[in-house]
């Protein structure tokens, strides 16, 4: 059974016009983002956007279908959709998994910024040598950028990140590997910062955006978990190109780097962030290259933070949307990739209700 938390109407934005019928048109509205540390979050209409209504009740029931537990639509920040099913709360958290890669480049940009690191440097001038079972001269080629574009060249044959699993394949630069590899670049933030990681996202990201949330270990990496609204915080700060309010938290330089392709074997990736529109794509735990957009039913400026069991922000800059989904996998036998089908067919009911 689905618990609607929120789709109201702003009656006196729409009620209180002028009967003259010469009145200019409203001025472009601005950018909403929802107060720190409180639960308030100003909402819209449906119908004020123009969107299908009655196209809603289908992605309702596809999303339920497909073992979701939150999804969330926002537009210029204020929420237009928030659903939760199955007896998931506004409250409940839930694991980003692979989405959270997107708040570990955030915040490794944020350390260079305040130049506590260079991503251009060796991992080794923050970690030492010996992170890895390489050879050192091989060691040595990796770079933290190495690490943000999953192009370290580590072997990939096993997701667990410890030293002796760290071992050569090929030589950094050369090879695309989608690899777990990449949270230690939470190590290289800790290191340049004196502090734990955590310790510096909660200052630098998590907590000037007003998100809940923590870090735990996972099965094989340290994972995100946290409710749905922090999610959605997380991804209108990416719409703004890492601008909340007034404030800057990642420059817009480091932001668009990490939304453009980081590399030119996989064009669909950037800083740990999923790129469509691109002519082709790889997706992890493979070598092939794939002709065509990562999702073709979205839309081509869409860049994602994706996650395993389909945990999901789509972000499309030029229609001010901001979605998100948490839940189980959609394909219960498929719960281990970041990418697939379903978010073709879920762009689908999207498009029904937006266009």
């Amino acid at each position: 059974m689905r618990k609607i938390l929120s789709l109201f109407v702003l009656s006196t934005l729409f009620s209180c016009g002028s009967d003259d019928s010469s009145t200019p048109s409203t001025p472009e509205e601005q950018m909403y983002f929802p107060p720190i540390g409180s639960t308030t979050w100003e909402t819209k209409t449906i119908e004020s956007l123009g969107w299908n209504q009655s196209q809603v009740q289908p992605l309702l029931d596809y999303l339920e279908q497909k073992n979701t537990k939150s999804f969330m639509i926002l537009h210029n920040g204020k929420i237009v959709m928030e659903y939760y099913f199955n007896g998931h709360t506004a409250s409940d958290t839930w694991q980003w998994n692979s989405a959270g890669k997107t708040l570990v480049a955030t915040t490794t940009g944020i350390a260079q910024q305040e130049n506590l690191l260079n991503i251009n440097n060796k991992v080794s001038d923050y970690l030492g040598t010996g992170w890895t079972s390489e050879p050192l001269t091989k060691e040595n080629m990796i770079t933290s950028r190495n690490l943000l574009t999953m192009t370290s060249g580590i072997d990939d044959a096993s997701d667990f990140v410890i030293t002796s699993n760290l071992t050569y394949l090929a030589d950094a630069n050369s090879r695309w590997s989608y690899h777990n590899v990449f949270q230690k670049l939470m190590d290289v933030v800790a290191a340049a910062s004196n502090q734990t990681f955590e310790t510096y996202f909660n200052a630098k990201l998590k907590d000037r955006i007003g998100m809940d949330g923590f870090w735990d270990n996972g099965i094989i990496y340290k994972i995100y978990n946290s409710n749905t609204r922090s999610m959605a915080r997380f991804g209108l700060l990416a719409l703004n190109k890492g601008k909340w309010n007034n404030t800057q938290i990642i420059n817009e330089s480091f932001f668009n780097e990490s939304i453009t392709t980081s590399q030119n074997i996989n064009p669909s990736y950037g800083y740990l962030w999923w790129l469509n529109g691109k002519n082709s794509f790889m997706i992890p735990g493979e070598q092939t290259q794939f002709t065509g957009f990562l999702v073709p039913n979205a839309p081509a400026e869409m860049y994602a933070a994706m996650g395993a069991s389909d945990q999901r922000i789509y972000v499309v800059p030029s229609k001010k949307i901001v979605i998100v989904r948490m839940g189980n996998a959609s394909d219960p036998s498929n719960p281990n990739f970041a990418l697939s089908g379903f978010d073709d067919a879920l762009w689908i009911k999207i498009n029904a209700v937006i266009n």
